[in-house]
């Protein structure tokens, strides 16, 4: 499962585990009817079946029945699409990124949102300043 969860996965798989990554935690039939266009249950299980043997989901039984989960933290998968699309669609600029974010999502930005993402640039800022100031502490040899 190296790279982009979603490079490794047909459409199929991809929706699937959206839905399971939604929900956190689901059986089959809650995770069918949830598709789009959603396949026969015998095509569900078979699926989620498959994602288990490359490692994406894995499952405990409740009853008779199994809920599935996946394998990766929602984290790691966040972070990993975002690098994807990040590399994919703008040459790696995160700047370039997250201006298109806001540009797309401008009626969504409430004053209570803005001053969140003030504080997150505020902090990334406070923290690049902090390890560049560790790092000019240091002769050419590498000792401070």
């Amino acid at each position: 499962m190296n790279g982009s969860l979603y490079n490794e996965l047909g459409r199929r798989e991809g929706q699937i585990m959206d839905v399971v990554y939604r929900l956190e935690e689901a059986g089959a039939e809650t995770i069918r009817t949830r598709l789009p266009d959603p396949p026969s249950n015998s095509a569900t299980r078979s699926m989620l079946r498959h994602l288990e043997e490359k490692g994406y989901l894995d499952h405990r039984q409740e009853g008779r029945r199994y809920v599935y989960f996946p394998t990766r933290p929602k984290e790691e998968v966040r972070r990993s699409l975002l690098d994807h699309l990040q590399e994919t669609f703008f040459g790696g600029s995160l700047s370039e990124t997250v201006a298109t974010l806001l540009s797309t999502k401008s009626e969504d930005l409430s004053p209570e949102t803005l001053r969140e993402l003030e504080q997150i640039v505020e902090d990334a800022h406070d923290s690049s300043e902090s390890s560049e100031a560790g790092s000019s502490k240091t002769d050419a040899s590498g000792d401070p």
